[in-house]
């Protein structure tokens, strides 16, 4: 049975899970329809505009913390950067919309071979060229981050980011992290302003 959480909940991921190795992360969003004004003759004569879906470019990454820091940019997996130096983090490959159902990002993930310096891995969502383009996270809904079993599909863990993240160009969304041996999933859904990537790995130096 899936586990729904709420911002700030923590749940045991491993422990209970017998065998649970290797996990995926799945991150999903969709961009908020907008009326257009006017709509140009046609739009005129048949009486007012349509709709239409921006194009926003959301990009997951994944940080490989050092007790609660990240030691050097090659611990950050993204896009341009699919898999982790050491080979236990794969990131899926950059949505450029976020359109259609189901996850738009996906990260697979070996706990096991998650080397033992590494006590926590932090899931970002930002908005690609955010500032330039004028966008923000008050212009996408339906925003979540779950963890689910390979093969299988079985979720494990749900967690919806469902505040408001007006103005907000970047989320934290959550961590996997160790305790007592095991792995813990935490739920954060903080939001910042933080323009591009780099500023939010800033915020973990």
């Amino acid at each position: 049975m899936v586990i729904n959480l709420q911002k700030g909940q923590r749940v045991d991921l491993t422990k209970g899970n017998a065998g649970l190795s290797k996990i995926v992360v799945g991150l999903g969003w969709d961009p908020v329809e907008q009326k257009s004004s006017g709509g140009g003759f046609l739009g005129g004569l048949f009486g007012g505009g349509g709709s239409s879906k921006p194009n926003i470019d959301c990009d997951a990454s994944v940080l490989m913390l050092q007790n609660d820091k990240l030691a050097r940019q090659e611990d950050v997996v993204y896009f341009g950067r699919k898999t982790s130096t050491c080979g236990s983090v794969v990131h899926s490959g950059d949505n450029l919309t976020g359109d259609g159902d189901g996850d738009d990002e996906v990260i697979t993930i070996d706990l096991n071979a998650v080397p033992a310096q590494f006590n926590k891995l932090v899931f970002v969502v930002n908005i690609y060229e955010a500032q330039s383009r004028q966008q923000h996270f008050g212009m996408i809904r339906n925003a979540y981050i779950r963890v689910l079993e390979p093969g299988t599909n079985n979720e494990l863990i749900r967690y919806n980011l469902s505040e408001d993240y007006q103005n907000q160009t970047a989320l934290i969304t959550g961590e996997i992290y160790r305790h007592n041996n095991e792995w813990k999933f935490g739920a954060t859904g903080t939001g910042t302003q933080d323009k591009k990537l780099g500023e939010v790995c800033a915020r973990f130096t």
